[in-house]
């Protein structure tokens, strides 16, 4: 499988000339669902959920379909059998891709902010995008996406995340909001320099490519 980083929390995974798209929310751009005919929507905040831009998108492909939880679908009123209501430990074939969904809350902020549903995707038995929660899926990672910066975790959070998952690589996600200083600081913690996690741990540039799998190389 090829993985493309694009805004914040937004990836595009392909395979056999096949597109699926995870967390196309405000922060990323419309561009990022060319050529997609299936996505993937983890909850509905908006950074990871524009309504507009999918509604968009599902007009210009009769072919688009959306898997998301409940309160995301609900929101998606109109598109019909387009739109499919999963939970915890359902699975499903998106576009050729094989799917398990992992978790139900997003992480807790605060006691006093109400927590929203929130579920994460397992793709193909290999590549884990855990949306706004640190869930750990119980099946082995092979590629983990790392929500690296969010007012619901912290670095310690993030280490002792990724040495209970163990994938052998992690790249980092939910990264829109940090400028370079807070994304170096975040590397020497999660990276070689700090004090260990069992993941070859990476950050993409947006619209950066990297080929996941045992043959795995960046381009």
């Amino acid at each position: 499988m090829q993985l493309t980083k694009f805004g914040h929390a937004c990836v595009r995974v392909e395979k056999d000339g096949r597109r699926l798209v995870v967390d196309p929310g405000g922060l990323t751009g419309p561009e990022a669902l060319d050529g997609a005919d299936a996505v993937l929507v983890t909850h509905e905040h908006f950074d990871h959920f524009s309504e507009e831009t999918l509604r968009r998108a599902a007009e210009r492909n009769p072919r688009l379909r959306v898997w998301t939880n409940s309160a995301v679908a609900a929101r998606l009123d109109g598109l019909g059998t387009r739109v499919t209501a999963v939970g915890d430990g359902e699975t499903f074939t998106a576009e050729g891709f094989d799917v398990q969904v992992h978790g139900t809350w997003h992480a807790v902020i605060h006691p006093d902010v109400p927590r929203v549903t929130n579920v994460g995707f397992l793709i193909d038995g290999a590549l884990f995008h855990p949306g706004d929660a640190l869930t750990v899926p119980g099946t082995p990672v092979d590629t983990l996406l790392l929500p690296v910066h969010a007012p619901w975790s912290t670095t310690g959070h993030l280490i002792d995340y990724v040495r209970e998952v163990a994938p052998r690589d992690a790249y980092a996600i939910h990264d829109g909001a940090l400028n370079d200083i807070g994304t170096a600081m975040v590397d020497g913690f999660l990276g070689e320099r700090g004090p260990g996690v069992p993941a070859r741990y990476r950050r993409l540039a947006p619209g950066a490519t990297v080929r996941i799998g045992l043959s795995e190389r960046a381009r």
